[in-house]
């Protein structure tokens, strides 16, 4: 019979997280599951089980609901509202169970309940579907790791363009930041930022490197590249917030740009602010064909560019950025 617990994608045990103020209470809930490989770990209060989800990065965490001080439902706020553990588990354990305890508990955050007193064979199946569903998740994250290097391989090929997904995923979150992104939404545009030229792994390198004006095939070829990333991108469900920048880092504000052809406020914010960035580092870098532009050409430029090229309140908040000295 296939066993039910899932097999964790590394040698190492999964990380069960018990909290309860009662040692007892996590005592019978250890005894229930010491038939399973799993690593246990023990919290007997909020402030201990932040700790252990922040330095230990349990697979799934059980938590007690009353407890004094911090309760369950602010420590699964905190652990969900924290980007490194926002995906983890919780599954709150509690005596409570009317409609607006539920409430409370899904609106922290939490992915599961069970009612004490817990009956042990719900117990070790809904902890084993959520590892499950943990695995997917781990999995995809390896994904997202492959993009990243997809992405970094595409710098390899021109050395010109050296850091410049570093730069420019730097310039994009300064600029985020002062726009109000925060958490995940600004998490979300770096690694948008990091991964905007993907494409460029489909051009070849002949035309990327080209010490000159390029001919109209060669930049239409060029022009390709941010649907080849989007579709590189596009069946990664971790990456499905980010592929706007990805496909859209190219669109102008006045509806010229490539390659839908979007306007204004209609183009993704990521992608309008990716765009500043992107077009700034290439201003300031060294090409094959050309040398780097001084600081104060490339804020001209913008300048001119704003309102039709770039969003307006964008380059004026990037120029901003640049005056107070947080860029480049």
């Amino acid at each position: 019979m296939t066993p039910l617990s899932p097999t964790p994608p590394s040698a190492a045990p999964w990380k069960v997280l018990l909290v309860d103020d009662y040692p007892e209470n996590i005592g019978v809930l250890e005894s229930f599951l010491a038939d399973e490989p799993y690593e246990i770990l023990k919290a007997t209060n909020g402030g201990e089980a932040i700790d252990l989800i922040r330095t230990q990065g349990p697979d799934i965490v059980l938590l007690d609901v009353m407890m004094p001080i911090m309760d369950g439902f602010q420590v699964c706020r905190a652990a969900k509202l924290d980007p490194r553990t926002a995906l983890m588990p919780i599954v709150l354990v509690t005596a409570l169970d009317s409609m607006e305890d539920k409430i409370k508990g899904i609106d922290a955050g939490a992915d599961d309940f069970l009612t004490k007193p817990v009956n042990p064979l719900e117990l070790k199946a809904r902890v084993a579907s959520l590892l499950r569903i943990r695995k997917l998740v781990t999995q995809l994250d390896g994904a997202e790791n492959v993009i990243r290097a997809l992405a970094r391989a595409v710098e390899a090929k021109d050395s010109y363009t050296e850091k410049h997904t570093e730069r420019v995923s730097k310039y994009s979150v300064k600029l985020g930041r002062a726009s109000g992104l925060a958490g995940q939404d600004l998490l979300n545009l770096e690694l948008g930022a990091q991964i905007h030229d993907i494409g460029k792994i489909g051009v070849s390198d002949a035309v990327l490197n080209k010490p000159g004006k390029l001919e109209d095939l060669e930049f239409k070829i060029i022009m390709t590249h941010p649907m080849v990333g989007f579709e590189i991108c596009r069946p990664l469900a971790t990456l499905s917030r980010v592929v706007a920048s990805v496909r859209h880092h190219h669109e102008r504000y006045d509806g010229k740009g490539y390659p839908d052809g979007l306007v204004g406020e209609g183009i993704p914010l990521e992608a309008r602010i990716v765009a500043i960035a992107d077009a700034f580092d290439a201003m300031t870098s060294d090409r094959p064909y050309r040398k780097g532009m001084p600081v104060e050409t490339a804020v001209d430029i913008l300048s001119k560019g704003a309102g039709t090229q770039w969003d307006a309140t964008l380059v004026t908040r990037f120029l901003d950025l640049i005056k107070a000295g947080e860029i480049p």
